[in-house]
């Protein structure tokens, strides 16, 4: 059973964390450069983004992660993307600076950035700042405090999970951190997302309840459209709980991978809920398809419609838009048998049923799109498959935030 607990990346033993403000943000004075440091090697996974314009940061810890990791540095304010050659050396002197700090191979060091793109990473204000970054490490809710301000770009609100779980009668503990509010597609987001763990897991095993993870979690979000050239999720697993190795399937396996999804799930509908300019959390659930990845497609194409979010933004209960979303999805489903109801806080409603209109109160649906939280509740058919997807409403401030971002 998942128990949460407090203390985000430092609740696993093992583990400290830190951040500090190093002048990457020149205009502003809250963090920008983060450290996660794990006190004996792990075991890693990761995944990245599925743009082919990948960020330097990307390149460099797809090389590094095989080998497994001891410490992430990450800076927002700057993606290192579209920045040639000099990015990649930016990318990998960050790498560098902290390994020489810690006595470590650079190999053993994840490098993430977040911020603008095609924008020269100022690595001068970095190599400036690891002092205090490095004397900013702590192992308590603090050092995981500033470390999570340090990624942040423009999230409104800090996003993080700590949990426990027992393996084999030993408690073992998860504990992440994400940052993600634009720029937010499947698969994946402009997100970096930090995990860490001491649970003791072969680095397949970890890699593969990862994977899952990621597909029922961040590649179920959608706030705009749009796929970043940044994303990252990384895992990191010591094993200082002292539980058994988890090397098979089985039941300690599925604990823990059971374990990781709930928080992956906890993670992205956080980002949804503060996705740029929203007012709404929505969740589009589709049941009775032919199978869970036919469902996440039709759901997605619900999420994901201008029209439906600017509806949900309205109050507006719009349904028509939501069959013409599922009909450009891509895959089979009956419309005859297609069906949907809105439920809230404020209660629940049908909309449609069998493809068609059905009497229901304009007010009574308009109190239930109005609250904070939305559900959208497909059904296609008698089949088996089912999924989620999280987004939010569009608004005017989404624009005002993309239109001067730069700025």
């Amino acid at each position: 059973m998942l128990k949460e607990i407090s203390g985000g990346v430092c609740a696993p033993k093992g583990f400290k964390a830190g951040g500090v403000w190093c002048g990457i943000k020149a205009s502003s004075k809250k963090r920008d450069l983060a450290l996660i440091y794990a006190e004996k090697k792990c075991a890693a996974a990761a995944m990245f983004t599925a743009n082919r314009v990948q960020a330097a940061s990307v390149l460099v810890s797809r090389e590094h992660i095989a080998g497994g990791l001891r410490a992430i540095i990450a800076n927002s304010g700057n993606a290192n993307a579209c920045t040639g050659e000099a990015g990649l050396i930016a990318a990998r002197r960050m790498a560098e600076l902290a390994a020489e700090k810690f006595n470590l191979d650079p190999c053993d060091v994840a490098v993430a950035s977040t911020g603008v793109i095609g924008v020269p990473l100022p690595i001068a204000a970095i190599e400036s700042g690891m002092g205090a970054l490095a004397d900013s490490l702590r192992d308590d809710e603090a050092g995981h405090a500033a470390a999570l301000e340090a990624i942040m770009t423009t999230d409104t609100r800090p996003k993080d999970f700590a949990a426990e779980i027992e393996i084999d009668g030993v408690p073992v503990r998860l504990g992440g951190m994400t940052k993600g509010a634009g720029m937010i597609h499947p698969n994946m987001a402009t997100m970096l997302c930090f995990i860490t763990t001491d649970a003791a897991i072969s680095p397949e095993l970890l890699n593969t309840a990862l994977r899952r993870a990621v597909r029922r979690s961040f590649n179920r979000l959608t706030v705009d459209g749009d796929t970043s050239t940044n994303d990252t999720v990384i895992i990191m697993a010591n094993g200082a709980s002292g539980a058994p190795l988890i090397n098979s399937e089985g039941g300690a396996y599925e604990t823990f991978a059971q374990a990781l999804e709930e928080s992956c799930v906890k993670l992205t509908r956080a980002m949804a809920h503060d996705g740029e300019g929203a007012t709404k959390l929505v969740t589009v659930t589709v049941n009775g398809a032919a199978d869970e990845e036919t469902a996440a497609i039709l759901a997605k194409s619900v999420a994901a419609s201008s029209l439906v979010k600017a509806a949900c933004f309205g109050a507006d209960a719009n349904w028509g838009r939501i069959l013409c979303a599922l009909g450009y999805a891509g895959v089979e489903f009956d419309p005859a048998q297609t069906g949907v109801r809105f439920k809230s806080a404020a209660g629940e409603i049908a909309v449609c049923k069998n493809g068609g209109a059905v009497p229901f109160s304009e007010e009574k649906a308009k109190a239930v799109l109005s609250a904070e939280e939305i559900e959208i509740l497909i059904g296609v058919g008698a089949g088996s498959g089912n999924a989620s997807v999280w987004g939010c409403d569009l608004t005017y401030d989404y624009v005002k935030i993309n239109g001067d971002y730069r700025s």
